[in-house]
């Protein structure tokens, strides 16, 4: 089941929250900058890599201070992509619900993945979205909020949503 919720993505109750990352899993936006934050000190430590991912990567790390419990980092740039591209985004998406799937995080919150980056349009980002989200209703994940800033945005989010499904 897929949502739009307006609220911060900080504070909203999932089992994890899906953060945009670069290969070393540092912010890909003010936003997830504003975010990571948020999370406080005891985040910046979980999520110290020992080597550079690769784009189209995932995982799963704790949150800090953060509402979710867990973070699911999605690798959308390394050193040979500085562009969150769609294939690269579908790729990262891809495997963020497969650790999903192996750690059982039943409800997910995300940003527009590739939006506050410009990378994506809206219209990209949530197809990419509902597209990769897996519509089993048995397993994990289970739901998917797509967490926006406003009522606008929710209502144009929504509209795509309904569009795809």
């Amino acid at each position: 089941m897929i949502s739009v919720i307006v609220d911060d993505l900080a504070l909203t109750q999932a089992d994890a929250i899906l953060r945009p990352a670069t290969e070393s899993l540092g912010p890909t936006s003010p936003a997830i900058a504003n975010l990571d934050e948020k999370a406080g000190p005891r985040f910046a430590e979980q999520r110290r890599v020992a080597s550079p991912l690769k784009a189209g990567a995932a995982v799963v790390t704790g949150s800090g201070d953060l509402a979710a419990p867990f973070v699911l980092h999605v690798v959308v740039q390394d050193q040979e992509t500085t562009k969150a591209g769609r294939e690269i985004v579908r790729r990262a998406l891809v495997s963020a619900w497969q650790r999903a799937t192996d750690w059982e995080l039943g409800t997910i919150a995300t940003p527009l993945v590739g939006v506050d980056s410009g990378q994506l349009t809206v219209e990209e980002a949530v197809t990419l979205l509902a597209e990769t989200f897996p519509a089993e209703p048995k397993g994990f994940p289970t739901e998917l909020h797509i967490v926006v800033d406003r009522d606008a945005d929710r209502a144009l989010v929504e509209a795509i949503v309904r569009r795809i499904s």
